[in-house]
């Protein structure tokens, strides 16, 4: 079950709500109230997790590691490196990502942190990002049929 937000009154410093209508300006899809919320959230996201940032991109929002690759990413290093190697223990995983992406431990860790608490989110952005990659070999390969290659 999914509540309705609830309706509050908030005042801003100046300086703080000319900045907040500039970037609501600059954000066509969002509203005062939207921007609002999304930002809130992210800073409190941020706070729980340290090491995670925000970052816009084609296929939309996500979650990201502060200087490195998204979280979907991470996770998804993860998921191959346990499925093609399932007697690995835990830490054994960690490390063998570290080794093979370059992202140190710690932001393994916080990674995993993110996704284990918002796991739809970068579950669902992982789906996609699948999809679309397996939609980008199809088309490859039926042009290299095409070309005879």
């Amino acid at each position: 079950m999914v509540a309705n937000p609830s309706p509050s009154s908030i005042r801003f410093e100046p300086r703080v709500f000319s900045r907040l209508s500039a970037f609501v300006a600059a954000q066509r899809d969002l509203s005062l109230s939207s921007a609002t919320s999304r930002l809130v959230d992210e800073a409190l996201r941020m706070r729980e997790h340290p090491l995670i940032t925000f970052k816009d991109g084609p296929a939309g929002r996500r979650a990201r590691l502060a200087g490195g690759p998204d979280v979907w990413e991470v996770i998804g290093a993860i998921r191959s490196a346990r499925e093609a190697e399932p007697a690995l223990a835990g830490d054994q995983v960690v490390t063998v990502v570290a080794e093979t992406s370059g992202v140190p431990v710690p932001f393994i860790r916080a990674a995993l942190a993110y996704w284990s608490d918002y796991p739809q989110e970068v579950d669902d952005f992982l789906q996609r990002a699948r999809a679309e990659a397996a939609q980008a070999q199809a088309a490859w390969e039926r042009q290299q049929d095409l070309l005879g290659l």
